[in-house]
């Protein structure tokens, strides 16, 4: 027994760490605070709220249907995620939104998009 913990240890050890391709740099507040909403590609709205961009972190909070999230956020390559949802600026008060769906019943996931706007 003790051999089979050994061999899963060495090979823990040995594996190498992943590492991601993000960089942290500070953004530019005006580009991420304030209101945005958007409409999925299956007709449900989202909207979000950004405030309090600091360097490269933020707080958000999250709508879309009966799904409420709040969480704070690091910003980079222009984009975060809270929980299964991903934003990522565009341009100039224009955001890309994807958001991973699971089908309770199924278990199948699908990946639903739209374009948000930030508005003053």
């Amino acid at each position: 027994m003790s051999d089979i913990f050994s061999v899963l240890g060495s090979a823990y050890a040995s594996a190498p760490l992943a590492t991601p391709n993000v960089k942290y740099t500070p953004v530019d507040a005006k580009n991420y605070e304030g209101s945005w909403s958007g409409t999925y590609s299956n007709g449900q709205k989202f909207d979000f709220q950004i405030s309090d961009v600091s360097g490269f972190r933020a707080r958000v909070k999250y709508q879309s249907g009966t799904t409420t999230q709040y969480q704070q956020v690091l910003i980079g390559n222009s984009s975060f995620r809270i929980g299964n949802t991903k934003f990522m600026l565009s341009g100039s008060g224009k955001a890309i939104v994807g958001n991973v769906i699971t089908d309770p019943v199924t278990g199948n996931s699908n990946l639903v998009q739209g374009n948000a706007t930030q508005s003053t």
